[in-house]
């Protein structure tokens, strides 16, 4: 399993996971840079509540990419003790 945006027709339960993965994942790299810029400005204008926010939206958007790739190894699982069944 693994990224897809062909799969958004729902033919199976693992293409349709792949692509809603490969959704997230794009999310959490638009809210990873649009959070840097952010705590960037912040920082350079010495605007301290905007670089905190910054900071935060970082820490966030980085910890929903790893939680989405903790996600495809979780489903491997799942999907491989499934098949043992």
């Amino acid at each position: 399993m693994g990224p897809d945006f062909s799969a958004l027709n729902g033919t199976g339960i693992e293409q349709v996971i792949g692509a809603l993965l490969t959704i997230v994942i794009i999310a959490a790299v638009a809210s990873l840079v649009i959070a840097a810029i952010i705590w960037a400005i912040g920082t350079g204008t010495g605007n301290w509540q905007l670089a905190a926010k910054g900071r935060i939206g970082t820490l966030v958007a980085l910890g929903t990419g790893a939680a989405a790739g903790a996600g495809v190894a979780l489903m491997n699982w799942l999907i491989h003790l499934g098949s043992r069944m």
